[in-house]
């Protein structure tokens, strides 16, 4: 069986990219320039993902393709119309890409999309599941909504199988963004005001997340369903602070807060977002794939935070 990967050179790319090949599979790694050659894979330059990127080169004799090239969260906004943006890359890129692959023969196409697609939290009594109404909030989440929409319709039209897959916070060796930032913090040994927060949020490791992807492109009974993942342990900020830093050798000192006093100071830094992440929660429901697909995530979530402060530390040295 052949894979092309979408999005090889990045975070879980990489990651899924080695774990096909360490398997014995044949695969085709679609990049987005030349700096982000994978390591005994073919390598295809795509160039920028829109409704115009030719696809043909990277789906040549493909069975397979998981798609996750995205336009991600951007820090500091510059487009004069951001949801025009997103909606380039995530929706009109990927609805392009699933019609050359279509008429190119490929068989299925495992979609990549957020956890955001069902909404920001739950509550203490809830946890998001496939059967939710959809509650995209920001230009991201709607995009990769209007997406799933979009190769659902293309399902129809060509035969193409599709699988929706939807994970939460992604961790592991050389995972950037927020958590990145929490292993700093957690290295440093710095106070923080964390100790009255009792939230929980469910997390995946890079590692389980690849493997189920691996399993919705190959499983029969996949084809035409969205699933849900996570590591199926669920943490609090203070409990995850505590983890990460003893992984890196270093206790946390979390200090008693009260959260509302938090709301307000992110309030006033214009951190509301960030804040909301640390103190609110995000259950996530993984027993349908569980139960279709006889998945069960191959890590635990203290050894990926593990080999994740384990890679931080060894980074850190080499730096």
């Amino acid at each position: 069986m052949k894979f092309m990967i979408s999005g090889a050179g990045g975070f879980v790319g990489k990651a899924l990219c080695a774990e096909l090949i360490r398997r014995g599979q044949s695969v085709s790694a679609a990049v987005r320039s030349e700096n982000s050659l994978i390591e005994n894979a073919e390598a295809i330059v795509v160039g920028a993902i829109d409704s115009e990127t030719n696809w043909a080169d990277a789906l040549r004799d493909v069975d397979v393709v998981i798609h996750l090239a995205a336009r991600v969260h951007v820090m500091r906004e510059n487009a004069s119309d951001p949801l025009v943006e997103f909606l380039k890359v995530n929706l009109h890129g990927t609805s392009n890409l699933a019609r050359q692959a279509a008429c190119l023969g490929v068989k299925r196409l495992v979609f990549v999309s957020s956890i955001k697609v069902n909404g920001e939290q739950t509550s203490a009594t809830q946890l998001f599941t496939e059967l939710d109404e959809p509650n995209p909030q920001d230009f991201y989440s709607i995009s990769k909504w209007q997406a799933e929409q979009a190769l659902w319709c293309i399902a129809r039209e060509t035969g193409l199988e599709i699988v929706v897959v939807r994970p939460p916070l992604v961790y592991g060796a050389g995972v950037k963004g927020n958590f990145a930032q929490m292993l700093t913090v957690a290295a440093k040994h710095i106070p923080l005001p964390f100790a009255s927060v009792h939230n929980s949020r469910s997390l995946i490791y890079v590692e389980n997340l690849v493997d189920a992807l691996i399993v919705c492109a190959t499983h029969p009974v996949a084809a035409g369903q969205t699933y849900l993942v996570s590591d199926g342990e669920d943490v609090s900020t203070p409990d995850l602070l505590r983890q990460l830093s003893d992984a890196a050798g270093c206790p946390a000192r979390l200090l008693p807060f009260p959260p509302s006093w938090l709301h307000i100071l992110g309030k006033l830094f214009g951190k509301s977002d960030q804040v909301e992440r640390l103190l609110g929660s995000l259950q996530v429901d993984s027993g349908k794939i569980r139960r279709d697909l006889n998945w069960v995530p191959p890590y635990t979530l203290q050894q990926g935070l593990q080999a994740t402060a384990e890679s931080y530390r060894r980074l850190g040295k080499k730096s």
